[in-house]
């Protein structure tokens, strides 16, 4: 029997070897790990490497730089919070801290910075699991985060 261990870095060697005739192969690996995975965790980089012929240390600058690679498991709950100049002037910095502070005190949401949901005339606008939602109150989004209110996004 596989150890989840084997199985992700066959995975990665897998997908490392369909990308093997592409010039500059990197990004795209990196995207099909994290899509096949969830995430790319550190126990792939040198994996990666291997296959590239590169170090460690430049893979995971790539890794690092670009902030939509996940290096940990997703969590269950993914909460974007609209970080543009509309939701920013209409109360935006406080559902941001609130969002982050309820995030912080555990839970199954990633909260993410968004640059702009297109929901600026419902602004402050958030997007949890892909439903988004307008007018969020820093209290609104504390139980949001919580997991106290997830049932308004479900219908």
């Amino acid at each position: 029997m596989q150890s989840s261990f084997d199985a992700q870095n066959a995975a990665v060697r897998a997908i490392c070897a369909d990308h093997a005739d592409q010039p500059t192969p990197l990004l795209p690996i990196l995207h099909a790990v994290q899509a096949h995975l969830g995430y790319v965790p550190d126990t792939s980089i040198g994996e990666i490497a291997y296959a590239l012929n590169q170090t460690r240390a430049e893979i995971f600058g790539v890794l690092s730089f670009y902030h939509d690679f996940r290096r940990e498991p997703p969590k269950l709950h993914t909460l974007k919070v609209c970080r543009a100049e509309a939701c920013q002037a209409v109360g935006g910095r406080a559902v941001w801290s609130a969002a982050a502070s309820a995030a912080d005190n555990g839970g199954d949401v990633d909260v993410e910075a968004v640059y702009c949901l297109g929901n600026c005339a419902c602004a402050p606008a958030v997007q949890l699991n892909g439903h988004t939602l307008g007018r969020v109150t820093p209290e609104r989004v504390s139980n949001l985060v919580a997991g106290g209110n997830q049932a308004e996004v479900s219908s």
